[in-house]
């Protein structure tokens, strides 16, 4: 199963809703920062689509808990 860049942005966006930055520096959560690291090197490798399997297992998870989400919509 393939990723686009525009879920990840989306996937993003549902997690900082549920997971807001915290503290004086604005920290991101847990759940935000995994995601924003995959999406920071789809970005740098130009890449539109990424391959699931080539993430870490906890990262997907959040990604699969977001698409449950919006297919309940």
């Amino acid at each position: 199963m393939n990723i686009t860049l525009s879920e990840l942005e989306e996937a993003i966006n549902y997690w900082r809703a549920l997971c807001p930055s915290s503290g004086e520096e604005r920290a991101l959560s847990q759940e935000v920062n995994a995601l924003a690291q995959v999406y920071a090197l789809m970005i740098f490798h130009r890449q539109k689509e990424l391959d699931l399997a080539t993430i870490k297992p906890e990262t997907v998870q959040l990604f699969q808990a977001w698409r449950g989400h919006v297919m309940k919509a």
